[in-house]
C-alpha cells in the first residue's frame, strides 16, 4: 500500500504533514511512542527541507510517500532542492548543545540526531534534480 502528499514549503503545512502520517499509520499495528517517533522523524527531515532548502518558498513542494509492509515502514521525501548529506551530517555534542541553548533558543542539530536513533535506514539518492531521503523502520526492532 502506497500514499503521498504534496507538501507546499511552509511551516505553518507541517500540521498538515502530521495529520497525513497520523492516518497513514493508523491502521498499522503500532504503540503511541513508536508512532510518535516515526511522525517527528520524518517531520524533521521535512522541516529541515522546507525551511533550510527551499527558505519557507510556498512555491516549492516535496513529496511524502508512506509504503507501508508487513516487516516495515518506508518514508521517502523527495523534492528539487539542493542535497544534503544527513548521513555525513556529525551531529553536536549534547552537553555542548544544552549549554548552547541555555545562551540561545537556536536550533543544534538535535533533530538529525533523532532522526537516526530513530530509524533503522536512512538512504539518500540525488538523481539530476531530484533529492531523495529514504527512512525505514523495520517493524521488529525497538
Amino acid at each position: 500500500m502506497k500514499h503521498e502528499l504534496r507538501l507546499y514549503c511552509e511551516k505553518t503545512k507541517l500540521s498538515d504533514l502530521r495529520d497525513f502520517l497520523d492516518q497513514e499509520l493508523s491502521s498499522a499495528k503500532l504503540t503511541d511512542i513508536l508512532k510518535n517517533e516515526l511522525v517527528l522523524a520524518v517531520e524533521e527531515v521535512c522541516a529541515n527541507r522546507i525551511i533550510h532548502t527551499h527558505g519557507c518558498n510556498p512555491a516549492s513542494h516535496l513529496h511524502v510517500k508512506v509504503l507501508k509492509q508487513e516487516d516495515r515502514i518506508i518514508f521517502e521525501i523527495t523534492d528539487s532542492g539542493e542535497p544534503f548529506d544527513i548521513l555525513d551530517y556529525k551531529t553536536p555534542d549534547l552537553k555542548e548543545v544544552i549549554k548552547g541553548r541555555q545562551k540561545s533558543k537556536a536550533g543544534g542539530g538535535v533533530g538529525i540526531l533523532l532522526v537516526k536513533r530513530i530509524m533503522d535506514t536512512i538512504e539518500i539518492e540525488t538523481q539530476q534534480s531530484r533529492y531523495l531521503v529514504r527512512l525505514t523502520k523495520q517493524l521488529n526492532s525497538k
